[in-house]
């Protein structure tokens, strides 16, 4: 699954729980996505501790596409 493909799945899920769609559990919902990317991506991402959801599932497309590059 890509990233863009996990992380509109992740999103359509996440309507379901609504406590996190506050701007206080923005911190929650990045570490559940990262806890659901692929090692390798999360490996990367998981050292910059982005706490910002849009900048998360950016970071984690490029890092996507670069690995896919190799």
């Amino acid at each position: 699954m890509t990233i863009s493909d996990y992380a509109a799945k992740f999103e359509d899920l996440f309507r379901f729980a609504p406590h996190y769609n506050i701007m206080e559990a923005e911190e929650d919902k990045c570490v559940n996505f990262e806890n659901g990317l692929r090692p390798n991506i999360k490996q990367l991402i998981g050292f910059s501790e982005i706490r910002n959801f849009p900048t998360l599932v950016n970071k984690s497309r490029i890092c996507d596409k670069d690995s896919r590059a190799k």
